[in-house]
């Protein structure tokens, strides 16, 4: 099992970058494929980001793609969301999420993850 925790929302002008943060407990945090999602009141959780439990691969929807960068440290056992020329549109709640897996797929579909964190609040203001 493993747990996590977001971190690095707030609030920020547009334009302007914010980078998040998910701790993850457990010493087998390589061993799973990870994502980011977002999702604002009453909506469905949406795709933001994946890669793979080694790292080698990426994947990001066209709305963040260019702007956005995941990254993960093994070592550290802590994924990242580099969040650059923010938009209002961006204001979600995201969240990081953890599928256990060796292979090199990135999941899209939240359905597929098995752990969560929190959350965390990112709001860009126009």
């Amino acid at each position: 099992q493993v747990q996590l925790v977001e971190s690095g929302g707030g609030l920020v002008q547009a334009g302007g970058s914010l980078r998040l943060s998910c701790a993850a407990s457990g010493r087998t945090f390589s061993s799973y494929a990870m994502g980011w999602f977002r999702q604002a009141p009453g909506k469905e959780r949406e795709f933001v980001a994946a890669i793979s439990y080694s790292g080698r691969s990426t994947y990001y929807p066209a709305s963040v793609k260019g702007r956005f960068t995941i990254s993960r440290d093994n070592a550290k056992n802590t994924l990242y969301l580099q969040m650059n020329s923010l938009k209002p549109e961006d204001t979600h709640v995201y969240y990081c999420a953890a599928r256990a897996t060796l292979s090199e797929g990135v999941p899209t579909t939240p359905r597929t993850y098995d752990y969560w964190g929190q959350g965390t609040q990112v709001t860009v203001s126009s």
